[in-house]
């Protein structure tokens, strides 16, 4: 019987690099970066080469839509018009998380996935039930399966940390939007 097929949204290599030996056990895996949100372009790029390390390392199919980093970052600053001055873990990351989540989604349909899943959960900043309801919808809406999870949970933070600092992975000092790069 073969593996489903799974995309991962990685939010970073550190968060995607407590799980992947996990999922890859289950699923056959692909990751996926988009990060629109992630603020300067210097950032964007040092996170991507990362996810590229780490891609590398476990054997893993890396896909990413942006072709153009100063589009992309408008587009996410549009959908988040109005929330900019929200503290952080407030409307404007649940509406980042709705991008985003629109966005594997999207492409997870539309290249043919079983499934898709998020990284986001690994942080415990961010709100796991949240995130997990969003793709539960865009899951419905598309017409494809959400894997829901909770990953910080069984020391899955503490393994992503320790499993980046191994790998010698890029690890940054703030979500990634310019919102919250002093929060």
């Amino acid at each position: 019987m073969s593996k489903k097929k799974m995309l991962l949204d990685i939010c970073c290599a550190p968060c995607a690099s407590g799980i992947i030996e996990e999922l890859k056990q289950e699923f056959d895996l692909t990751l996926y970066f988009h990060n629109a949100n992630i603020y300067p372009k210097k950032e964007w790029d040092k996170r991507f080469e990362s996810a590229e390390k780490l891609a590398k390392h476990y054997d893993v199919p890396l896909l990413t839509d942006i072709k153009s980093y100063n589009k992309s970052h408008a587009q996410w600053k549009g959908f988040v018009f109005g929330f900019e001055d929200e503290k952080e873990g407030g409307k404007r990351c649940e509406k980042c998380f709705e991008y985003r989540l629109e966005k594997v989604s999207h492409n997870a349909k539309n290249k043919r996935f079983d499934i898709f899943a998020t990284t986001l959960t690994i942080s415990p900043h961010k709100n796991a039930e949240l995130i997990n309801k969003i793709g539960k919808q865009k899951a419905k809406e598309k017409g494809i399966e959400f894997y829901e999870a909770d990953f910080k949970k069984k020391n899955g933070f503490k393994k992503s940390v320790d499993k980046s600092k191994e790998l010698n992975l890029y690890r940054q000092t703030y979500c990634g939007c310019e919102y919250s790069i002093n929060k």
